[in-house]
């Protein structure tokens, strides 16, 4: 890809706030990616359909692994990364924020 090309942006729905979550639907085509981001808060992932993802991670490392549909995972707070969808379908997963209250 060259510089300054535009890749492809997964789609990221908020389906509801309150004062201690924020939950979110990720939908990624082949390819699609969140972009670089820092997360604000502790978090935890429910894969809707697989998952082949590819994180882009601080350093230039990246990452592999393949997440089935119906798991569950968690991050902390201040993960850094770019997730990319490496497969050849598409993805979905919800993302559920715990807000510091």
């Amino acid at each position: 890809m060259t510089e300054g090309a535009m890749q492809l942006q997964a789609t990221a729905t908020l389906l509801m706030e309150n004062d201690r979550v924020l939950v979110w639907r990720y939908d990624f085509e082949p390819g699609a990616e969140t972009g670089w981001h820092v997360h604000g808060h502790e978090y935890v992932i429910t894969t809707l359909t697989d998952c082949a993802l590819v994180l882009d991670l601080p350093g230039g490392e990246r990452r592999e692994s393949f997440i089935p549909a119906g798991s569950a995972y968690s991050r902390p707070k201040g993960t850094e990364h770019n997730v990319i969808n490496g497969g050849p379908a598409p993805m979905s997963f919800v993302e559920v924020e715990l807000k510091d209250v």
